[in-house]
């Protein structure tokens, strides 16, 4: 089993920036594909951004730009760099899992962090 553990999150003011990180533990065998994805009150959850087990990586469009993923394969860990934050970002933060680049991208991977926090108000 794969655990995942999301920290970082916050309350942060309009313009502002957070750095979201994603701690991996237990059974993995090999290096994996991982992302960010978010879900605020009344929304479907969307994809943030994603991080393929060779670096290749893709954003929503409504945070290119703004939001950096980045991965380090000997600390099994994921980060997600949000600058220029909008309350529109405010949303729970859930870190993913999978061996299938495809399924990180899909929202049908394995394993999920329990989700953090993020609240972007002034």
């Amino acid at each position: 089993q794969v655990q995942l553990v999301e920290s970082g999150g916050g309350l942060v003011q309009p313009g502002g920036s957070l750095r979201l990180s994603c701690a991996a533990s237990g059974s993995i065998f090999s290096i994996n594909a991982m992302g960010w994805y978010r879900q605020a009150p009344g929304k479907q959850r969307e994809l943030v951004a994603a991080i393929s087990s060779g670096g290749t990586t893709t954003y929503a469009d409504s945070v290119k730009g703004r939001f950096t993923i980045s991965r380090d394969n000997v600390k099994n860990t994921v980060s997600l760099q949000m600058n220029s934050l909008k309350p529109a970002d405010t949303a729970v933060y859930y870190c993913n899992l999978d061996y299938r680049f495809a399924s990180v991208l899909a929202g049908t991977s394995h394993y999920w962090g329990q989700g953090t926090q993020v609240t972007v108000s002034s």
